[in-house]
């Protein structure tokens, strides 16, 4: 066995636990219609069962970043992934839609272990030793994860109901805490100093954070509400043809490539690319032209995943102590920057259609542009590097 293996190994085990926490999270969105008429409610309120999803892992990772500090991140991973169960099967089961907001929430409040606490722990134990491109293989986990939540739901949905199909999920959060149970390599100790204080007046992190989560808010719009235009005319197509839109979400396997590009050119010129990348494609989705939506849905996915990979290597860069509170922080902003863009652009699809969704796209872009080119690369945070060269452990 190559010296590789044992990583290789644990990189593959740590991915299996990022796309089973994915694949829960979004799980409900390509089935919006059927909620609705399930339940009884307005598309705004259907988009609710992702909008608290988001809050709770906004709220949560305030929690499980500073945990993951203290009893190191594998143990945080391997329990938020155990945690994940119970709720998932509670959504499966869920006799109202009031009913189905609370499991909801509560496997939000499970999902930061996995995914606030994932990230830094992707920068300390694989970029060092295969690159950026190790950000990449996390993106493309969440993706294939978000593929079986999504499309998967959706066409189970049509064989057998979207209770069975929801509560098949809560094999894969079961599973991935079975196969991490050992192998998962302890981080280097992270350096630390300042905790919350520091990142809260950290301006650069505010800004990496504020253009995530407005391509967050976009890209979560655009695919929320997209599914009711399709079963409208001039489409007029079922949920499940409806819900293949969800297969350009195989965009985000070019996370691999973004982490390439990002080593090449910058994490900040990548992450400006990608909202013009997503401004083109919402101009696309305006005429009802299949292609060009598709193109255009396209382009949002792909601006997405690639923007993700790109602001995640930013928050690595510009906080140098306390990554899990800070990435923490970052996934605050970013979650409700997700949870409003499941639920407003549901509000202006209501009164002004997929012209009012767009709009609240560009809105968000605008501001995502703003926040990133804030974050200037000669401004690099002397103190923080200092902090870290004082705290770092001895080689």
């Amino acid at each position: 066995m190559s010296p590789a293996d044992p990583l290789r190994k644990a990189l593959a085990g740590f991915m299996l636990g990022a796309a089973g926490m994915f694949a829960t999270m979004y799980s409900t969105q390509a089935i919006l219609p059927e909620l609705s008429r399930d339940f009884g409610v307005s598309p705004a309120r259907a988009g609710l069962s992702i909008s608290v999803v988001v809050i709770a892992v906004a709220v949560g990772g305030f929690a499980w970043g500073p945990v993951s500090d203290r009893i190191g991140r594998p143990r945080a991973i391997r329990m938020a992934s155990l945690l994940l169960v119970p709720p998932t099967i509670g959504v499966a089961l869920a006799p109202g839609f009031e009913a189905l907001l609370v499991f909801r929430t509560l496997q939000g409040l499970c999902m930061p272990g996995l995914l606030a606490v994932g990230a830094p722990y992707i920068v300390e134990v694989f970029v060092p030793r295969i690159g950026a491109r190790a950000m990449g293989y996390y993106v493309s986990a969440l993706v294939l994860g978000g593929l079986v939540g999504r499309l998967g739901v959706a066409l189970a949905t049509a064989v057998v109901g979207w209770r069975v199909a929801i509560g098949l999920l809560a094999i894969l959060p079961l599973v991935a805490a079975i196969v991490m149970r050992r192998g998962l390599p302890e981080p280097e100790l992270a350096p630390r100093g300042g905790g919350w204080k520091r990142h809260l007046t950290n301006v650069r992190l505010l800004g990496v954070s504020v253009g995530g989560a407005a391509l967050f808010f976009t890209f979560v719009g655009s695919f929320t509400f997209i599914t009711y235009r399709l079963e409208e005319p001039p489409f007029s197509f079922s949920l499940a043809v409806a819900s293949l839109v969800f297969l350009l979400w195989l965009t985000g396997l070019l996370g691999p490539l973004a982490g390439r590009v990002a080593d090449r050119v910058g994490w900040r010129r990548l992450a400006l690319g990608t909202v013009a990348l997503s401004a083109t494609g919402l101009l696309l989705t305006l005429p009802d032209v299949l292609p060009l939506l598709v193109l255009g849905l396209a382009c949002i996915a792909g601006a997405m995943f690639t923007g993700y990979t790109a602001t995640q290597l930013g928050v690595s860069e510009v906080a140098r102590v306390d990554r899990g509170a800070a990435t923490a922080l970052y996934f605050g902003i970013y979650y409700a920057g997700g949870a409003l863009g499941a639920y407003l652009p549901g509000l202006a699809w209501e009164e002004w259609g997929w012209g009012g969704v767009a709009t609240t796209g560009f809105v968000a872009l605008g501001l995502a542009a703003a926040g990133i080119a804030s974050v200037r690369p000669e401004a690099l945070d002397e103190a923080c590097v200092d902090s870290t060269q004082r705290l770092a452990p001895p080689a």
